[in-house]
């Protein structure tokens, strides 16, 4: 057996072990762990720049008045008016709020200490798919009627009526349980794995450089490197676009519960 083969032996790969967290000191509730905090901290970021940005407006903007409204109007031109039109400006404070903490939850997962995101822990995206799918249901019966609204969901219009026998709860299951837990679980998955890439390339590099260099695993400690800066820079892509998908997924499910698709 060569060298390399005893020190790769030795290698043991992240799993899924790395996103379990210890309560922060002892004495402490076993749920006040790292993720939690990180998730408060997120929070009260998110709320001290856009009390920063838009507490007091300049009719110049400059400084982090221009940053939020930048932010603004991408949310507002390409979230929040595709789906709600003229409701758009109504649903803006939930909608750049959504955004804005799940992609900082996200970018958590690369930013140096921190390390974690906080949507690779399934509560989180829990918690908001939950919240957007009670206010979809509250809104499409305030808005359709009780009896119009699953009338609207089960059965669109302009098909042949024995059609609906197998559509009508499709439509019921797609809408009411398999719309929110995908809902969840896109945002959920994509941040787990994400994570488990980054820190298993992060683990091949500092391994056969640091930990148990020799020449022959130098070579393959330069590609854990290498692999790494590159899915940083993919992962960050990914951050991003699963913060706006999931932020114009709740755009979507509000607009279709405030206006009926015809």
């Amino acid at each position: 057996m060569t060298p390399l083969m005893l020190v790769a032996d030795d290698f043991k790969a992240p799993g899924p072990s790395i996103f379990d967290f210890p309560p922060l000191f002892d004495g402490a509730p076993y749920w006040l762990t790292k993720p939690v905090l990180m998730a408060l901290f997120g929070a009260v970021v998110v709320c001290a720049v856009a009390w920063s940005a838009f507490a007091n407006p300049k009719l110049v903007p400059r400084g982090m008045q221009n940053l939020g409204e930048m932010g603004y109007q991408f949310v507002r031109d390409q979230v929040a008016r595709p789906f709600l039109g003229k409701d758009a400006e109504r649903w803006m404070p939930l909608l750049l709020s959504l955004f804005f903490l799940i992609l900082l939850w996200n970018f958590f997962g690369v930013i140096p200490l921190i390390q974690i995101p906080v949507a690779s822990h399934i509560a989180f995206p829990i918690v908001f798919a939950i919240t957007i799918y009670v206010i979809k249901i509250y809104l499409g019966i305030k808005h359709q009627g009780l009896g119009g609204y699953f009338k609207n969901m089960m059965f669109p219009p302009g098909l042949p009526k024995p059609i609906y026998v197998l559509l009508a709860p499709i439509e019921f299951l797609s809408n009411l349980i398999i719309a929110p837990f995908t809902h969840a679980v896109r945002l959920f998955a994509n941040m787990f794995a994400g994570h488990l890439i980054l820190a298993f390339f992060s683990m091949v590099g500092f391994w056969f450089l640091f930990e148990k260099p020799t020449p022959l695993g130098a070579g393959l400690g330069v590609v854990g490197v290498i692999m790494t800066i590159a899915m940083t820079g993919f992962e960050m892509f990914i951050e991003f676009l699963q913060a706006f998908l999931f932020t114009m997924l709740a755009a979507m499910y509000i607009g279709n519960s405030l206006h009926a698709e015809h």
